[in-house]
């Protein structure tokens, strides 16, 4: 079966761009320039993905309004942010209405592509037990790395695919500092620092609202973070 992928996005060159590139890669593509037309196409049959920048045409948050619209008629088709807005309050806006990944306009193609690919996987898996190969625990920390997903103390953490990759980079070698860029690498995301430092932010709070006492992602200043494992304490 053919994926079909939908990308809402009003500059005409970068959308045909990422529409050629993901048509060489087998998929099927639809692209819309304002939220209107995208959300008419949606109303008769929704993508099997959708790529949506935050500012289209006129509307200055048209992206945001799309998302929620999507996430209404669908709790599992994978979106994607894809903008140029890289601040925080942009990047937690998204995800809070239910996002699967933002990511700014300076990813690399190949590695977008690898995000969508991760998505497609991630929605494949969803009902399938986890494969005994693909777990990595940590403590209290399970990750499935086929399933991309992650537990804490057996509770399932929200996290997007990017957050995913940088919990995986920190937690699979633990006490190892990893600078802002190895976790870039490692999450196949280029940005600035600021933007990993955000990232970071949230998974904090992610894990938080688990644990009010997480404590095992370290920010070494000057260096970047490390995974500590707490010791569990004796009752």
């Amino acid at each position: 079966m053919s994926r079909r992928i939908a990308i809402v996005e009003d500059e005409a060159a970068i959308r045909e761009n990422y529409a050629d590139v993901l048509r060489k890669q087998g998929y099927e593509v639809q692209t819309f320039a304002n939220r209107k037309d995208a959300m008419s196409a949606f109303d008769i049959r929704l993508p099997s993905l959708a790529i949506i920048d935050i500012g289209l045409e006129n509307e200055i948050d048209g992206g945001f309004t799309l998302c929620q619209a999507l996430r209404s008629l669908s709790d599992t088709l994978p979106i994607i942010f894809l903008t140029a807005r890289d601040n925080d309050f942009d990047t937690v806006s998204g995800l809070r209405m239910g996002a699967d990944d933002y990511l700014t306009k300076d990813i690399s193609l190949p590695h977008l592509t690898a995000r969508i690919a991760a998505l497609f996987r991630r929605l494949d898996v969803i009902d399938q037990p986890p494969a005994p190969e693909n777990l990595l625990q940590r403590g209290k920390l399970s990750l499935d790395i086929g399933r991309l997903t992650i537990q804490w103390d057996n509770q399932a953490v929200a996290l997007t695919v990017t957050e995913f990759w940088m919990v995986h980079a920190l937690a699979k070698y633990p006490g190892h500092v990893k600078s802002r860029q190895v976790l870039m690498q490692e999450s196949k995301i280029f940005v600035d620092g600021s933007t990993i430092t955000s990232h970071v932010k949230r998974i904090r709070k992610k894990f938080m609202q688990i644990d009010e006492e997480f404590d095992c992602i370290e920010t070494v200043y000057g260096m970047g973070y490390r995974w500590n494992i707490i010791p569990e304490k004796v009752s």
